[in-house]
């Protein structure tokens, strides 16, 4: 009995240990195929979409990019996958994906069940709700009854529902899959309301044909960390993911940019830079890469502070302030754990 005890156990191990070696490949395909294959959004204005000249652009766009750096040496060695908010988390575990870099909500369910796991925290954002000026809605409360052009499988989904009931609202749905039939819909007037993040509802509203006519309310009802997935038990690949996030969000604290990272790297006497850049320790070993991993990410994209504007903020149509995504130094909540 003890011996087959045992075999049962070594069994259990050796079907443990392949499944781990399974999964445990992302970066080697990734430079074996000389790609980086990103899943994205193809229409939400300053995350992932397409821009007038034809190219990706966005903060999700941009952290791939980096990533690509990091891992291949050129930010250009992306192929863009296009997803939906239904077959994302399929695409991911299959192996379609690389990395979901979608604008997707980290929650405790789907790192427990879909077979994914969440990276760094790359956009605070909260659901909020989007009417016209015409209907004359002020609040979310004067919403009792109305139409919803909703996506299905969203957190958008289930917070509405979770709101509503709580406070003994009623309202009905129209359910689209393709996000673009889902506003064109609601410009059609086939439904009242639409409800999502509320970056990703000031960056559609950009793109209608009328803007003004269109009212953001002013209620929050959600807590929404946005960032990428790479898929679940492939821990090597999840560890370069998350610290090029951190990577570049060091960077603007360290007062690291696109322009200066490579002279820093030859100059500079800060440790912490140092670190940061490969000039000093071995986290490049570590993560498997080189020595210039981060640095070779900064310069293609610039800092999480330079990302923040080109796409979002000041220097973009959005004009998002910083809020939360701010600097921890600067009252926000973004801070990467030490580079040491």
């Amino acid at each position: 009995m003890k011996v087959k005890a045992i075999g049962l156990v070594l069994a259990g191990l050796f079907a443990s240990t392949l499944a781990t070696q399974s999964y445990a490949e992302t970066k080697d395909d990734v430079i074996k195929r000389g790609t980086l294959k990103c899943g994205v959004s193809s229409d939400k204005m300053g995350f992932s979409y397409i821009n007038d000249n034809g190219e990706w652009s966005g903060m999700d766009v941009d952290y791939c990019r980096a990533v690509a750096a990091a891992v291949l040496g050129s930010p250009d060695k992306v192929e863009y996958i296009t997803t939906t908010s239904k077959n994302r988390f399929t695409s991911l575990a299959s192996g379609e994906i690389d990395i979901l870099s979608r604008s997707t909500t980290w929650t405790v369910g789907r790192d427990a069940k879909l077979g994914a796991d969440f990276t760094t925290i790359w956009f605070y954002d909260g659901q909020g709700f989007m009417t016209r000026k015409s209907l004359g809605i002020k609040s979310v409360d004067e919403l009792d009854g109305a139409t919803f052009c909703l996506s299905p499988g969203t957190t958008s989904e289930h917070n509405l529902a979770d709101y509503f009931s709580a406070r003994g609202l009623t309202y009905r749905s129209v359910v689209f899959e393709k996000t673009e039939e889902l506003y064109a819909a609601y410009q059609k007037g086939r439904c009242d309301a639409l409800t999502n993040d509320v970056t990703g509802l000031a960056a559609r509203r950009t793109l209608f044909k009328s803007p003004d006519d269109h009212f953001i309310l002013p209620e929050v009802i959600s807590k929404e960390p946005l960032g990428a997935y790479v898929k679940q038990g492939d821990n090597d690949w999840r560890d370069i993911v998350t610290m090029v996030g951190y990577a570049l969000i060091e960077a603007e604290e360290l007062n690291v940019t696109k322009d200066t990272a490579q002279e820093l790297a030859k100059s500079t006497k800060n440790i912490a830079v140092q670190r940061l850049l490969g000039t000093d320790g071995d986290l490049g070993t570590a993560l498997g890469l080189s020595s210039d991993w981060a640095l070779k990410a900064i310069e293609a994209t610039g800092n999480y502070g330079e990302i923040y504007a080109n796409h979002v903020g000041l220097n973009s149509p959005m004009k998002f302030e910083r809020g939360a995504n701010a600097l921890h130094v600067d009252g926000g909540l973004m801070y990467s754990p030490p580079f040491r």
